[in-house]
């Protein structure tokens, strides 16, 4: 996992549609796309997975589903993302196959811990800073611990928790793989020149 990872919001977008937003965030350069929805029907949320995931294939960007691993499943979904209290990295693993990305929050050091005996995709460290599109963790980790975790870990780490143009740069200095982004892209008046800008500022770092 390296670059831009985009974790959708469609309360964010303002005037702008879920499926704009995607694609515009695509032409600006995301190498991942994370839809996430909390308050649709399964119904609806399964046909939205399908639309972007046809919407995804042309720019060859992989399409995770948060939570769902039903909708990944009969979606064609490239994976899923989990947190620790949704299904269980085994069983999600096995009823997505050897092939699929997942991935898994780690919110205190011993989810951490924990993680180094799983393959999962990467870890995604949540939040570096507090951000108020998630108000249910149990901490901020901060670049220091950002740090501390790459340190330990043999995983991929995946960064999210306020970040945007203006802090990204450090976050990926103390050990991000890759930087996910919720309101520094769908909350944008122009989602494909943030995406774009974010993106270069990564990859002038990884480089």
């Amino acid at each position: 996992m390296r670059g831009l990872y985009l974790v959708t919001d469609r309360q964010l977008c303002g005037k702008k549609s879920l499926e704009d937003m995607i694609l515009q965030a695509a032409k600006g350069g995301v190498s991942y796309v994370q839809l996430r929805e909390k308050e649709i029907s399964t119904h609806y949320f399964l046909e939205e997975a399908i639309t972007i995931k046809r919407l995804l294939k042309p720019y060859k960007i992989p399409l995770i589903i948060n939570d769902r691993v039903d909708v990944a499943m009969a979606s064609g979904a490239d994976g899923v993302h989990i947190g620790q209290e949704d299904m269980p990295y085994k069983i999600a693993r096995k009823l997505l196959g050897p092939k699929a990305i997942i991935g898994l929050s780690v919110e205190t050091w011993e989810d951490v811990k924990i993680s180094q005996k799983l393959d999962v995709s990467y870890i995604a460290v949540s939040p570096v800073f507090a951000t108020p599109t998630k108000t249910d963790t149990k901490g901020v980790w901060g670049l220091e611990g950002l740090t501390r975790i790459k340190a330990f870990s043999r995983h991929s780490l995946v960064a999210i928790g306020g970040i945007n143009e203006s802090n990204v740069k450090d976050v990926v200095r103390a050990g991000a793989h890759c930087v996910a982004v919720v309101s520094a892209i769908c909350a944008a008046s122009d989602p494909e020149d943030s995406s774009r800008k974010i993106n270069q500022i990564i990859q002038s770092v990884l480089e």
